[in-house]
């Protein structure tokens, strides 16, 4: 196994196509990348992908060793720059860091604000969980974060950005899918997958006082740590998901998702600095990400 077979295997899997990954993303023919796919299973020895008429899903081990694969070209990329900043003089860095997932929404535009203001500031980018980002920000490891407003983050300043619904992710094939809205009767008879209380305290907040509002328990019956971890689980259980909106930009062609009916609930997306950097240009950078909220109403 090289870093070809993870850079192929990550393209695969976000394309949820071998066709598309080939000639999109990859530049290359797509019975070579199917060949290379093949030659990955045989050596892990068990199926990571399921082939289909639609696209290629993941299988359980298959997302399991997509959540590693990634860590490891990001390690990769990580040593290469390090190693870049240890051949030329030392400059300034600022660490922005974002729940994972909001990436897709908000880092070309946070970008750009970025190359505005620190033009000559090396911008590192973090994805992590919203308590870890938090964290990062407590200890001054982080400078910015996108995350959740989380309630024992003490010194650490919360700006609001957006309060987004939570919809319910499901099986493409499941019965459910053949709705436009889910309601609580819908949700009272699945197998629910969901986030535990010290990974993702606010989303578990959300969807317990949700269910005390519907009448109906909300208890998970699938616990997992990040969406990567829900969306495997949902399309390998069959059970459904409450999640945020964003999660529609990670789903797979096996997972879809509805909207809830009547009033959803939401949770936020906030951004997050510690109170004792006073810095200026932190505080401008602030006010023009802040900005772009409006922009995207």
């Amino acid at each position: 196994m090289d870093l070809r077979h993870l850079r192929y295997f990550v393209a695969v899997a976000e394309a949820g196509s071998l066709t598309v990954a080939a000639e999109k993303r990859l530049h290359t023919a797509q019975p070579s990348l199917s060949r290379q796919m093949r030659d990955l299973e045989a050596e892990l020895g068990c199926e990571l992908m399921i082939r289909g008429a639609k696209g290629v899903g993941l299988t359980a081990a298959g997302r399991v060793f997509l959540d590693h694969a990634r860590v490891v070209l990001l390690q990769v990329e990580a040593a290469k720059e390090a190693t870049r900043r240890a051949a030329t003089p030392a400059k300034a860095s600022f660490v922005l860091g974002f729940l994972t997932g909001y990436e897709f929404d908000w880092l070309p535009a946070v970008m750009r604000i970025m190359r505005d203001e620190l033009p000559s500031t090396e911008v590192v980018i973090l994805s992590l969980s919203s308590p870890d980002l938090a964290d990062g920000l407590m200890r001054g490891k982080i400078d910015l974060a996108f995350l959740r407003h989380e309630r024992r983050a003490a010194g650490v300043v919360f700006t609001r950005l957006i309060d987004e619904p939570l919809i319910v992710l499901m099986p493409s094939e499941h019965r459910l899918a053949a709705r436009d809205a889910i309601t609580a009767d819908d949700i009272a008879r699945e197998q629910l997958v969901g986030v535990p209380h010290d990974k993702s305290p606010a989303l578990r907040a959300v969807t317990d006082a949700y269910g005390q509002r519907l009448g109906i328990d909300l208890t998970p019956d699938h616990l997992v740590d990040n969406l990567s971890m829900a969306i495997s689980l949902v399309a390998s259980t069959g059970g459904i998901a409450l999640m945020p909106l964003y999660a529609r930009n990670l789903l797979p062609s096996t997972v879809t998702y509805r909207v809830l009916g009547g009033v959803p609930p939401t949770i936020d997306l906030s951004l997050g600095y510690n109170e004792a950097n006073t810095s200026p240009l932190l505080k401008t950078i602030v006010s023009k990400i802040s900005e772009l909220k409006f922009a995207r109403a």
